[in-house]
């Protein structure tokens, strides 16, 4: 498939200037450049694009995740393009998804995950938990997330859980539920660099399994789309999206870099060329 170049965006984390008040200030900041970018290594992840329902049937869980309607806005106008146009252009798509859950035990690209990386290695808890830790535990649920008033919503959204339709594995797609199961896709594709979609980017796109800590050990490349993420918000900063922003520099800093979705898209149909673009 071959290399294609794309605009690309990173961050220029020096140099501090000691004559400035602050001299964080002296840093170039954000920058962009036209970099290659790989068809044949890179695989496009959608990680944990789900539909969670409505606020009608589910007011507890969308009551403390507040950033599901951006979510569900991101998979109507974005993935799809994208989607369509990394599919066009053969690159390589996979989904990461929610473990435990049953919404995508039936994909073929899921039993494939299963076969590669074969039986999962059980975790083995190292923490004792006293009763201290239980109160506090408690505490945290309790008065920081979600509130005990919403547990029952969630807990019934997350049992009816499924794939947006605009985001729904295509024929043989990957599936991976672990790191290892995503690890394992990797290397048999011969994927190194990822390149992240989906929610949250400060939360589950990093931490869970699949993301980006756990991909990055594995000594991956692991970066983003500014236009198909979304961040967990808290009060002082959803106004802004001001979480969002940090975690993209998180991202260009730590894992990779970040892209722009017209940017990805025009590249990927300006290599399929014009008989197959969509």
């Amino acid at each position: 498939m071959g290399e294609m170049h794309v605009p690309t965006w990173y961050y220029q984390q020096y140099d501090a200037d000691f004559a400035l008040d602050v001299p964080a200030e002296g840093f170039g900041g954000w920058r962009t450049s036209v970099l290659p970018m790989s068809l044949d290594t890179t695989a496009l992840i959608v990680m944990h694009a789900w539909d969670c329902g409505t606020r009608e049937q589910y007011a507890g869980w969308h009551r403390v995740v507040e950033y599901i309607p951006r979510s569900y806005d991101i998979c109507d106008r974005v993935m799809p393009g994208l989607l369509t146009a990394a599919r066009s252009a053969g690159m390589t798509v996979y989904h990461v998804v929610r473990p435990g859950s049953g919404y995508f035990r039936d994909y073929p690209g899921y039993e494939r995950a299963v076969r590669l990386a074969g039986p999962e290695q059980p975790k083995t808890r190292r923490v004792e938990y006293d009763e201290t830790f239980r109160r506090l535990s408690a505490f945290r649920a309790a008065s920081v997330f979600p509130g005990d008033h919403n547990r029952a919503d969630i807990a019934a959204g997350q049992s009816r859980m499924d794939f947006p339709a605009a985001a729904r594995p295509a024929k043989d797609e990957g599936i991976a539920e672990s790191s290892a199961q995503l690890h394992a896709l990797c290397r048999a594709d011969g994927i190194n660099h990822l390149v992240y979609a989906g929610f949250a980017i400060n939360g589950c796109l990093q931490t869970s399994p699949g993301g980006m800590v756990d991909m990055q050990r594995e000594g991956y490349m692991c970066s983003a789309i500014r236009q198909a993420v979304t961040a967990i918000e808290n009060k002082e900063t959803a106004r802004a999206e001001t979480a969002k922003e940090i975690a993209l520099w998180q991202v260009a800093l730590l894992y990779g870099f970040v892209y722009d979705a017209g940017d990805l898209a025009a590249a990927l149909n300006a290599h399929t060329g014009p008989a197959a673009a969509p």
